[in-house]
């Protein structure tokens, strides 16, 4: 393949990465869309979600696109590692990653931003306001649909049930936090989840108080400038809500729709997921609010390449049919170890090897989840996992010694899409490369190696000493993904903590 032309490299980008994309989207098959119009060569050819990389004025390398999507495909990617903290966090630092930059917030160190990229270095760093000094930080939220590049905002949000807004300003002067509210202490106790689209916040306290409020926009920009108390727009209690759970916020000119998916005990069988839909006027009228989940008669158990790992449950006997179903059954119905909700993408991980997919459903007459899929890949207990809006997804097991990228778009609706799940095509194991046998190798890097591949001498080395290194790693549950990378929350045996970065380009 020759790369003197640019274009020989977006043909290939579309005849792989987009015209597959067809068969996975139920709504592009129901419409019939034409075939010219998912064809290279046509004028009218279609690019789906990967069309700002051909809009007026844009300049894409695609040999480096190319070469980027294929890394995924392939698990193939760098590695590296940032120390963060030397002792353990009580609560445990929180991570977002949002455009590029890691977001940190802890009780030790504050609020800090580093870069995702290049030389991945701290960026900016601010300490809490003295009032929140004594709280420690308990969730933490970015606003990721600003449309203003040079300007992030972030919610805080603390054990004492107050919250805080601040700034990362990207100006040509350099990344700066600014501290610019701060709300006090709320009786209802700590806040388990935050979410901020900009000028509305959410907060839901560990009692299950939701609380939606609106900022006014400042009269003037300054750095120093403190914003106005926001208006309660609206406060309801929960009665449904239980953790894991993520909170998400949308908003158009004039509704504001409030979404938490989370756990949810069941009388009989343990634990199934909901999902809950509070709309609301910009002036703070209330206009409804609705309830679904996804009941066990809904349970839809799909055929699988590999069976859910059983060893860790003791004292069971095994080899009887009745007892496979029981334990089978108990892992369906345990209680989530993570939970991550982008429309309409429901995912969650359990405490065995397993996943499972739900589809959420928001229209404006119904509300519904469907039945969940069942996602076999990993080989140990699964921590945490994270999905994207367009069905991409992440997870990492408990000693953070196996990551999976999963391509889940469009779901299991299609027979295609449930042989795939059948064969076990649906994820690709996260599997570095080390570029230099120089180069000192993290034990992030150790961890990942697959030790049946074929290894440098540095790296054999290094796998053969492994077994005398008495060091433990061990993931916090938070895992976060961008375009070009992965990036994993991990501590290690001593205490330590940092942030391992998988780099795909």
């Amino acid at each position: 393949m020759t790369s003197k032309s640019p274009n020989i490299w977006k043909e290939h980008y579309y005849n792989r990465f987009v015209r597959p994309r067809a068969s996975r989207l139920p709504g592009l098959k129901e419409a019939g869309t034409p075939n010219e119009q998912l064809s290279f060569a046509s004028k009218a050819s279609r690019w789906l979600e990967d069309e700002h990389l051909v809009g007026h004025g844009t300049r894409t390398n695609w040999k480096r696109q190319y070469k980027l999507r294929h890394n995924w495909t392939q698990g193939s990617c760098a590695v590296d590692e940032i120390e963060v903290a030397e002792q353990p966090a009580i609560p445990p630092i929180l991570v977002q990653m949002h455009n590029g930059i890691i977001y940190m917030a802890d009780h030790t160190d504050g609020l800090r931003a580093w870069a995702a990229k290049g030389k991945r270095r701290l960026l900016a760093q601010l300490a809490f306001p003295k009032e929140h000094s004594s709280q420690p930080p308990t969730t933490l939220a970015v606003d990721t649909q600003s449309l203003d590049a040079s300007l992030q905002r972030i919610i805080v949000g603390y054990q004492d049930g107050a919250f805080s807004i601040f700034e990362l300003s990207l100006g040509v002067t350099g990344p700066s936090f600014h501290h610019r509210f701060s709300h006090e202490p709320s009786s209802s106790g700590v806040l388990s989840a935050v979410a901020l689209s900009w000028p509305y916040a959410v907060t839901m306290t560990a009692t299950q108080r939701l609380s939606l409020y609106r900022f006014s926009e400042p009269r003037q920009k300054s750095q120093q400038e403190i914003y106005g108390p926001p208006r309660l727009l609206h406060s309801l209690k929960s009665h449904t809500v239980w953790p894991p759970l993520s909170t998400s916020l949308r908003t158009t000119q004039s509704t504001i729709t409030v979404s938490i998916a989370y756990a949810q005990p069941t009388y009989l069988s343990g634990w199934t997921v909901g999902i809950q839909e509070v709309k609301v006027s910009s002036t703070g009228t209330f206009l409804e609010s609705r309830l679904a989940s996804a009941i066990d008669q809904h349970y839809r158990p799909l055929a699988f390449a590999a069976p859910p790992m059983m060893s860790h449950l003791a004292g069971l006997a095994a080899g009887t049919l009745s007892t496979s179903t029981t334990l089978e059954l108990r892992h369906i119905h345990s209680k989530p170890t993570s939970l991550s909700y982008t429309h309409p993408y429901l995912l969650v991980s359990h405490p065995d090897n397993t996943l499972t997919l739900y589809l959420v459903t928001s229209t404006a007459q119904t509300l519904s989840i469907s039945a969940g899929s069942r996602l076999w890949g990993h080989t140990s207990s699964v921590s945490g996992a994270h999905v994207g809006g367009r069905g991409k997804a992440v997870s990492v097991s408990k000693r953070g010694d196996e990551l999976r990228v999963w391509e889940l778009e469009g779901g299991f609706a299609s027979s295609a899409a449930r042989r795939r799940l059948a064969a076990g095509d649906l994820s690709v194991q996260i599997r570095p490369e080390f570029q230099d046998a120089s180069q000192e190798v993290s034990q992030a890097g150790i961890d990942l190696v697959n030790r049946e591949s074929t290894t440098t001498p540095k790296r054999a080395r290094r796998d053969e000493s492994s077994e005398d290194e008495p060091e433990l790693t061990l993931t916090r549950g938070w895992i976060g993904f961008d375009e070009e990378n992965v990036v994993v929350l991990k501590e290690h045996s001593q205490g330590k903590q940092a942030l391992v970065i998988y780099d795909f380009t």
